[in-house]
């Protein structure tokens, strides 16, 4: 399990950006388990959509990709390097997350090599898929 604070250490992301609040299981390279709990005063939430505040699709896929993320950084040979998403393929959004879900985040590692990643990611909320698909991403350095 990894803190907020351990968290910071390993992803760039600060507020009202980082995605993630908590991780629940890790195996670094491999899958990472993560939770955001998705609250009312959510800065996007403001204007998506006033009175019927929906979570943006794309930030779930934000929040999985910082999840798989934080599975890759964990690795030596990331220490100080950036992700960057190169693609998504095969993202659908499944349901609506609304205030008061706790999104559980899972990536799991189908490939890294050479630096670029391919990861397999569900978001879910009480069991129900909420997002699903494939996102890859690079390594960099950071400057």
């Amino acid at each position: 399990m990894l803190s907020n604070v351990e968290i910071r250490e390993l992803i760039p992301h600060r507020y009202p950006f980082l995605l993630v609040d908590k991780v629940l299981e890790v195996e670094p390279g491999k899958k990472c388990i993560a939770i955001k709990n998705v609250t009312a005063n959510e800065p996007f939430f403001q204007g998506h959509f006033p009175g019927n505040p929906i979570m943006p699709g794309v930030l779930m896929i934000e929040a999985l990709a910082q999840t798989s993320g934080i599975a890759v950084a964990m690795l030596d040979e990331n220490k100080n390097k950036l992700g960057l998403f190169t693609g998504i393929s095969s993202m659908k959004i499944r349901k609506q997350v609304v205030p008061g879900d706790v999104l559980r985040l899972e990536a799991e590692i189908m490939v890294f090599k050479r630096g670029l990643a391919k990861v397999k990611v569900s978001a879910t909320v009480d069991g129900q898929k909420a997002a699903e698909g494939e996102i890859s991403f690079a390594m960099v350095d950071k400057e």
